[in-house]
């Protein structure tokens, strides 16, 4: 039985913590470290971190306040075997999570592995059955393999994934350009570029959601009344992802190095073109031209043309406020 690290980065993580390392070391699958750093948590955190005497449970406790994502950097740097995992400290794991993911990276020999997860409240009881289905990722996550499924968006949650240790050289250091490409973001994405991707669908987390959730089910521009402000954060999400693929360009092919350049003229554009724009439509519809034709048109419309868009859209986020959707 091969032996996996397992990451867990920790921060004022005492309300759920005992419940998920507990998931944890109850794994059908036994065989691994469960390597924990604390980024200087002031609540109880470290006492229950303390109080574990399983021999599977390497502790590192940060002097200095790192911040999440190079805290995971941190644990990235320990991992010595040659199959990783990440944790995050709010979660429940289901039994089998570790060897049924184990399984299918054997399987399918590939780099990375991912599952769906089911959504649950503050008490693992069920809000959603399926996150995938409810972010409408599972489409984009059957139909491709390759890099575009890790492309305009992310598809891996990162609490799901099982990596080999495989090119770490372009990995490493994380990339901090924007807060929209975090650690699991960009080493799935390193991954779809230069390595293979497999798709385990199957719940094996149980995905707690409450007040203090980093990432979590809201969808930002539901909260948005105005066309303005949706639109703004869809250009956001966009400089933020192409100043990252830009800057760290080695995972990616000549073609696509290019077309990301592009990409970043183009939605840097947009933020100087508040009514109408005509420019750049080619390589939105590279960018777009494999999305469901409604994805491909109100993104279009949100971009290109929000002076023609924002009655619709009022219209549209009306009748959905009625129905009680916004």
């Amino acid at each position: 039985m091969e032996q996996i690290d397992i990451l867990l980065a920790t921060y004022n993580g005492e309300k759920y913590l005992k419940e998920q390392i507990d998931s944890i070391l109850n794994q059908t699958y036994t065989n691994f470290r469960l390597i924990i750093s604390d980024d200087c948590s002031k609540d109880k955190t470290r006492e229950i971190l303390k109080k574990y005497n399983d021999k599977r449970i390497i502790t590192y406790f940060q002097e200095n306040n790192l911040g999440y994502v190079k805290n995971f950097e941190f644990l990235l740097s320990k991992v010595e075997n040659k199959v990783y995992m990440f944790a995050d400290q709010d979660d429940y794991w289901l039994p089998t999570k570790v060897e049924h993911t184990y399984n299918k990276l054997k399987e399918t020999d590939a780099d990375l592995v991912f599952t769906d997860l089911e959504v649950v409240n503050e008490k693992l009881e069920q809000i959603y059955p399926s996150f995938n289905d409810y972010m409408l990722l599972s489409r984009k996550i059957k139909k491709y393999n390759d890099y575009r499924m890790q492309y305009l968006y992310n598809c891996v949650t990162g609490c799901t994934l099982m990596a080999k240790n495989k090119y770490f050289e372009y990995i490493l250091p994380l990339p901090t350009d924007s807060k929209y490409v975090i650690h699991d973001t960009w080493i799935a994405c390193v991954m779809a570029n230069k390595g293979k991707v497999a798709y385990l669908d199957e719940k094996t987390i149980k995905y707690r959601q409450h007040g203090n959730n980093q990432v979590g089910t809201d969808k930002i521009s539901h909260k948005f009344t105005k066309l303005e402000d949706v639109r703004n954060l869809f250009i956001e999400v966009k400089l933020g992802l192409f100043t990252t693929y830009v800057k760290h360009d080695k995972i990616f092919t000549e073609e696509l190095k290019e077309q990301n350049k592009k990409a970043l003229q183009y939605f840097e554009m947009l933020k100087t073109k508040k009514y109408l724009n005509f420019k750049g439509w080619t390589i939105f519809h590279k960018l777009y031209k494999t999305e469901k034709f409604s994805y491909y048109i109100e993104n279009f419309m949100i971009l290109n043309l929000p002076l023609i868009t924002n009655i619709p859209f009022k219209i549209r986020h009306l009748i959905l406020k009625i129905l009680g959707k916004r």
